[in-house]
Protein backbone atom coordinates (compact mmCIF):
# COMPACT_ATOMS: atom_id res chain seq x y z
CA UNK A 1 0.00 0.00 0.00
CA UNK A 2 0.93 3.19 -1.12
CA UNK A 3 1.87 5.84 2.05
CA UNK A 4 1.07 9.61 1.27
CA UNK A 5 4.51 10.55 0.76
CA UNK A 6 4.88 7.89 -1.86
CA UNK A 7 2.28 9.21 -3.68
CA UNK A 8 3.61 12.93 -3.37
CA UNK A 9 6.82 11.37 -4.33
CA UNK A 10 5.24 9.78 -7.81
CA UNK A 11 3.15 12.80 -8.10
CA UNK A 12 6.32 14.99 -8.12
CA UNK A 13 8.07 12.72 -10.74
CA UNK A 14 5.17 12.58 -12.95
CA UNK A 15 4.60 16.30 -12.69
CA UNK A 16 8.67 17.08 -13.87
CA UNK A 17 8.17 14.12 -16.73
CA UNK A 18 5.73 16.05 -18.18
CA UNK A 19 6.83 19.32 -17.80
CA UNK A 20 10.34 18.27 -19.27
CA UNK A 21 8.82 16.01 -22.04
CA UNK A 22 6.89 20.35 -22.74
CA UNK A 23 10.03 21.70 -22.71
CA UNK A 24 12.10 19.25 -24.90
CA UNK A 25 9.22 19.34 -27.74
CA UNK A 26 10.07 23.20 -27.38
CA UNK A 27 14.09 23.18 -27.36
CA UNK A 28 13.86 20.35 -30.27
CA UNK A 29 11.99 22.94 -32.23
CA UNK A 30 14.49 25.22 -31.27
CA UNK A 31 17.51 22.68 -32.98
CA UNK A 32 15.53 22.61 -36.11
CA UNK A 33 15.24 26.11 -36.78
CA UNK A 34 16.78 28.01 -35.36
CA UNK A 35 20.39 27.28 -36.34
CA UNK A 36 18.46 27.97 -40.27
CA UNK A 37 17.55 32.09 -38.92
CA UNK A 38 21.58 31.90 -38.03
CA UNK A 39 22.78 30.63 -41.07
CA UNK A 40 21.02 29.69 -44.23
CA UNK A 41 23.12 26.72 -45.19
CA UNK A 42 21.11 24.68 -42.39
CA UNK A 43 17.35 25.70 -43.54
CA UNK A 44 15.41 22.96 -45.28
CA UNK A 45 14.31 19.85 -44.33
CA UNK A 46 15.86 17.97 -41.41
CA UNK A 47 18.00 15.23 -41.96
CA UNK A 48 17.47 11.60 -40.77
CA UNK A 49 20.29 12.19 -38.10
CA UNK A 50 18.45 15.08 -36.84
CA UNK A 51 15.07 13.27 -36.35
CA UNK A 52 17.15 10.56 -34.84
CA UNK A 53 18.62 13.00 -32.10
CA UNK A 54 14.93 14.51 -31.81
CA UNK A 55 13.51 11.28 -30.55
CA UNK A 56 16.85 10.47 -27.94
CA UNK A 57 16.39 13.82 -27.14
CA UNK A 58 12.93 13.79 -26.06
CA UNK A 59 13.28 10.39 -24.42
CA UNK A 60 15.88 10.99 -22.41
CA UNK A 61 14.51 14.26 -20.90
CA UNK A 62 11.71 12.65 -18.61
CA UNK A 63 14.01 10.17 -17.61
CA UNK A 64 16.91 13.57 -16.59
CA UNK A 65 13.76 15.00 -15.08
CA UNK A 66 13.41 12.15 -12.52
CA UNK A 67 16.80 12.33 -11.75
CA UNK A 68 16.45 15.38 -11.06
CA UNK A 69 13.14 15.30 -8.48
CA UNK A 70 15.23 12.41 -7.03
CA UNK A 71 18.60 14.52 -6.51
CA UNK A 72 16.66 17.72 -4.76
CA UNK A 73 12.95 16.75 -4.84
CA UNK A 74 9.75 18.12 -5.59
CA UNK A 75 11.31 21.85 -5.15
CA UNK A 76 11.84 24.82 -7.50
CA UNK A 77 15.57 24.38 -7.97
CA UNK A 78 14.75 20.99 -9.37
CA UNK A 79 12.68 22.79 -11.69
CA UNK A 80 15.14 25.13 -12.30
CA UNK A 81 17.82 22.20 -13.19
CA UNK A 82 15.95 20.68 -15.34
CA UNK A 83 15.53 23.49 -17.41
CA UNK A 84 19.24 23.73 -17.02
CA UNK A 85 20.41 20.50 -17.86
CA UNK A 86 17.76 20.42 -21.09
CA UNK A 87 18.58 23.45 -22.18
CA UNK A 88 22.44 22.57 -21.99
CA UNK A 89 21.44 19.59 -23.82
CA UNK A 90 19.90 20.97 -26.82
CA UNK A 91 23.22 23.39 -26.92
CA UNK A 92 24.82 20.54 -27.23
CA UNK A 93 23.04 18.82 -29.99
CA UNK A 94 22.71 22.42 -32.06
CA UNK A 95 26.55 22.60 -31.74
CA UNK A 96 27.52 19.31 -33.05
CA UNK A 97 25.70 18.91 -35.80
CA UNK A 98 26.10 22.59 -37.19
CA UNK A 99 28.58 24.87 -35.35
CA UNK A 100 26.65 27.07 -33.89
CA UNK A 101 25.59 27.81 -29.69
CA UNK A 102 22.49 30.21 -30.96
CA UNK A 103 22.40 33.31 -28.10
CA UNK A 104 18.39 32.87 -27.97
CA UNK A 105 19.63 29.62 -25.72
CA UNK A 106 22.59 30.62 -24.17
CA UNK A 107 22.13 34.29 -22.54
CA UNK A 108 18.74 33.01 -20.93
CA UNK A 109 20.62 30.30 -19.52
CA UNK A 110 23.01 32.47 -18.16
CA UNK A 111 20.45 34.60 -16.72
CA UNK A 112 18.55 32.13 -14.95
CA UNK A 113 21.31 31.12 -13.17
CA UNK A 114 22.04 34.27 -11.58
CA UNK A 115 18.47 34.21 -10.79
CA UNK A 116 18.64 31.03 -9.21
CA UNK A 117 21.44 31.63 -7.48
CA UNK A 118 20.79 35.33 -5.91
CA UNK A 119 19.33 33.13 -2.94
CA UNK A 120 22.29 31.10 -2.99
CA UNK A 121 20.87 28.14 -4.30
CA UNK A 122 24.22 26.41 -5.66
CA UNK A 123 26.69 29.13 -5.16
CA UNK A 124 26.36 32.64 -3.60
CA UNK A 125 25.58 35.29 -6.29
CA UNK A 126 28.45 37.06 -6.12
CA UNK A 127 30.16 34.09 -7.20
CA UNK A 128 28.12 33.80 -9.80
CA UNK A 129 28.66 37.08 -11.20
CA UNK A 130 31.94 36.32 -10.97
CA UNK A 131 31.70 33.52 -12.64
CA UNK A 132 29.42 34.51 -15.49
CA UNK A 133 32.57 37.56 -16.02
CA UNK A 134 35.57 34.87 -16.00
CA UNK A 135 33.41 32.44 -17.62
CA UNK A 136 33.45 34.89 -20.82
CA UNK A 137 36.87 36.49 -20.14
CA UNK A 138 38.88 32.98 -20.38
CA UNK A 139 37.71 31.97 -23.12
CA UNK A 140 37.86 35.81 -24.71
CA UNK A 141 41.32 35.43 -23.69
CA UNK A 142 42.13 32.03 -25.29
CA UNK A 143 41.07 33.11 -28.60
CA UNK A 144 42.66 35.82 -28.83
CA UNK A 145 45.79 34.02 -28.14
CA UNK A 146 45.35 31.60 -30.20
CA UNK A 147 44.23 33.99 -33.22
CA UNK A 148 47.48 36.30 -32.64
CA UNK A 149 49.56 33.30 -32.86
CA UNK A 150 48.34 30.87 -35.37
CA UNK A 151 46.06 33.36 -37.26
CA UNK A 152 43.26 31.48 -37.18
CA UNK A 153 39.95 31.71 -34.90
CA UNK A 154 40.21 28.46 -32.53
CA UNK A 155 36.33 29.06 -31.16
CA UNK A 156 33.51 30.95 -31.85
CA UNK A 157 32.07 33.86 -29.56
CA UNK A 158 28.99 31.26 -28.62
CA UNK A 159 31.62 29.19 -26.44
CA UNK A 160 32.40 32.51 -24.24
CA UNK A 161 28.95 33.07 -23.74
CA UNK A 162 28.32 28.94 -22.79
CA UNK A 163 31.01 29.34 -20.34
CA UNK A 164 29.49 32.14 -18.98
CA UNK A 165 26.34 30.76 -18.34
CA UNK A 166 27.82 27.46 -16.33
CA UNK A 167 29.65 30.23 -14.31
CA UNK A 168 26.46 31.90 -13.38
CA UNK A 169 25.24 28.64 -12.50
CA UNK A 170 27.98 27.02 -10.82
CA UNK A 171 30.59 29.81 -9.57
CA UNK A 172 33.70 30.70 -10.53
CA UNK A 173 35.31 28.23 -8.27
CA UNK A 174 34.08 25.52 -10.47
CA UNK A 175 35.02 26.53 -13.78
CA UNK A 176 38.62 25.16 -13.58
CA UNK A 177 36.95 21.76 -13.39
CA UNK A 178 34.62 22.73 -16.10
CA UNK A 179 37.32 23.35 -19.14
CA UNK A 180 39.71 20.65 -17.48
CA UNK A 181 36.65 17.94 -18.28
CA UNK A 182 35.58 19.38 -21.05
CA UNK A 183 39.04 19.66 -22.24
CA UNK A 184 40.09 16.02 -21.65
CA UNK A 185 37.08 14.99 -23.23
CA UNK A 186 36.96 16.72 -26.26
CA UNK A 187 40.97 15.65 -26.41
CA UNK A 188 39.59 11.85 -25.77
CA UNK A 189 37.11 12.06 -28.83
CA UNK A 190 39.23 13.79 -31.40
CA UNK A 191 41.95 11.00 -30.79
CA UNK A 192 39.72 8.55 -31.27
CA UNK A 193 37.92 9.73 -34.22
CA UNK A 194 41.73 10.11 -35.51
CA UNK A 195 42.34 6.63 -35.16
CA UNK A 196 39.80 5.79 -36.84
CA UNK A 197 40.22 7.32 -39.79
CA UNK A 198 37.19 9.71 -39.59
CA UNK A 199 39.27 13.14 -38.55
CA UNK A 200 41.87 14.71 -40.50
CA UNK A 201 44.59 17.30 -38.94
CA UNK A 202 42.37 20.57 -40.76
CA UNK A 203 39.26 19.44 -39.18
CA UNK A 204 37.75 21.40 -36.51
CA UNK A 205 35.90 20.32 -33.30
CA UNK A 206 32.29 21.82 -31.83
CA UNK A 207 33.67 22.62 -27.96
CA UNK A 208 30.34 23.28 -26.83
CA UNK A 209 28.64 19.55 -26.68
CA UNK A 210 31.70 19.11 -24.16
CA UNK A 211 31.61 22.11 -22.44
CA UNK A 212 27.65 21.16 -22.05
CA UNK A 213 28.47 17.87 -20.68
CA UNK A 214 31.25 19.10 -18.13
CA UNK A 215 28.52 21.72 -17.09
CA UNK A 216 25.72 19.24 -16.19
CA UNK A 217 28.47 16.78 -14.31
CA UNK A 218 29.66 19.85 -12.28
CA UNK A 219 25.92 21.14 -11.71
CA UNK A 220 25.09 17.50 -10.24
CA UNK A 221 28.09 17.29 -8.37
CA UNK A 222 26.84 20.58 -6.45
CA UNK A 223 23.84 19.26 -5.99
CA UNK A 224 24.86 16.44 -4.38
CA UNK A 225 26.79 18.90 -1.84
CA UNK A 226 24.35 21.14 -1.00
Amino acid sequence: MLTPWDIGTLESMLAAMVFAMALAFLLAQAARKLPATLDDRHAGEPSIAHRRRRVGYCLAAPLLAMACVHLLGATPLAVAVIVYVLMLLALAWIDAETGLLPDMLSLPLLWLGLLVNIGGALTSLQDAVLGAVAGYLVLWCVYWVFLIFTGREGMGYGDFKLLAALGAWLGWAALPWVLLVSSLSALAVALVLRLAGRRSDGDTISFGPYLALAGVLMLFRLALAT
